[in-house]
């Protein structure tokens, strides 16, 4: 019993050791989708409020530019680990949003078809943005390098 104590302590070692490699991976890439998300829609915006204005959203023009933004903003926040957990916030009520707008048919059926649910593009971008809120943009990012500055200037 004591040999799988130890191999699982390996585990838990290793896991611990991975996570800021895994939390880099996750904003770069996924910091880096969310802004050209974001960029798109600002170069296409009439394409976009027309879109909005199809789902009948109120005030498309502005949901519009919001969620550009947002996602713009948000994805290079991401991307460099800066105000992590505070931009996943909006990034997690724009996918919330789009889940329940654009893609509410494969919301809907998340119990009958789940895989129908899983394969729509917002649940991955949501999944990220709430993995960062809960965990931290991780030790390989700006919030990280602020947080060491400014505790070794409470030390002194």
């Amino acid at each position: 019993m004591k040999v799988l104590a130890s191999i699982y302590q390996i585990f838990i070692v290793v896991g611990k050791w991975l996570q800021p490699f895994l939390l880099l991976a996750l904003r770069l890439f996924w910091g880096w989708q969310f802004f050209q998300a974001g960029f798109g829609k600002l170069q296409n915006m009439d394409h976009v409020i027309e879109f909005f204005n199809s789902l009948q959203i109120p005030a498309p023009t502005f949901f519009a530019y919001l969620v550009a933004w947002v996602e713009t903003i948000g994805g290079i926040f991401l991307f460099f680990g800066f105000l992590s957990r505070l931009a996943a916030v909006p990034l997690i009520i724009t996918m919330v949003t789009a889940l329940s707008t654009a893609h509410v048919s494969a919301s809907e059926a998340i119990l009958i078809d789940p895989s129908e649910f899983i394969n729509q593009m917002p649940v991955t971008f949501l999944i990220v943005a709430f993995v960062v809120f809960c965990f931290g943009p991780g030790l390989f990012s700006l919030d990280a390098l602020f947080k060491r500055s400014i505790c070794k200037k409470e030390k002194v």
